[in-house]
């Protein structure tokens, strides 16, 4: 059994903002799958699927970002999952926009929602898949950029393109191991993001 987790705030003024991706990629995910997103269960709200023969669980926490691992933790021991069978879906700054990264382990770096889940399972070992929202442009807040959303047109594409991209590379990981996603997926990129116009507003 796998459980795959997209970090976001629930709400609908936090919908499809960058620090939602998590939310947006599991729900491509369940789209191309025929899944429905709707039973709750420990503060999340989970949809159930088979992907190459692999019970799969879909989650969209719903407590606040900050609070990620109180669902996490509790879906993990419910479920009794290995630590390798629980990747992590949460956005990251640091990379460009239309970029995913797959790693097996690693730190909880600055992502307040991964800082939640690690302090409350007790370990780092366990899969993640950062989708690079991009660093913020001058005059942004962080807070700001990553509760904005995308402007409308190439940049929203490219945001659903990394989403379509990473939802492959989760099948991939399920179907054939993590270093099989990583290989494939760490060097793949969606089109380039276009230049922001000056003084644009996200």
């Amino acid at each position: 059994m796998y459980l795959i987790v997209g970090l976001g705030n629930p709400g609908a003024q936090y919908a499809h903002t960058r620090h939602n991706v998590g939310f947006d990629v599991v729900d491509t995910l369940a789209r191309r799958l025929g899944v429905t997103i709707g039973r709750e269960r420990d503060e999340a709200l989970l949809g159930e699927c088979f992907i190459a023969g692999q019970k799969t669980i879909l989650a969209l926490p719903q407590t606040y970002m900050n609070l990620s691992g109180e669902a996490v933790s509790r879906l993990v021991r419910w479920y009794r999952l290995p630590p390798e069978n629980l990747m992590v879906v949460y956005d990251d700054v640091d990379l460009p926009q239309g970029t995913i990264r797959i790693r097996k382990n690693g730190s909880a770096g600055t992502h307040n929602g991964m800082r939640s889940i690690v302090g409350l399972l007790g370990y780092e070992n366990f899969p993640r898949l950062r989708v690079g929202v991009g660093q913020r442009r001058p005059g942004y807040e962080l807070a700001d950029w990553v509760l904005g959303h995308y402007l409308p047109g190439e940049e929203q594409e490219t945001a659903d393109a990394a989403y379509a991209l990473a939802a492959d590379a989760i099948i991939e990981y399920i179907t054939n191991g993590i270093d099989s996603a990583m290989c494939k997926y760490n060097t793949k990129k969606t089109k380039k993001p276009p230049e922001p116009a000056e003084g644009a507003d996200a």
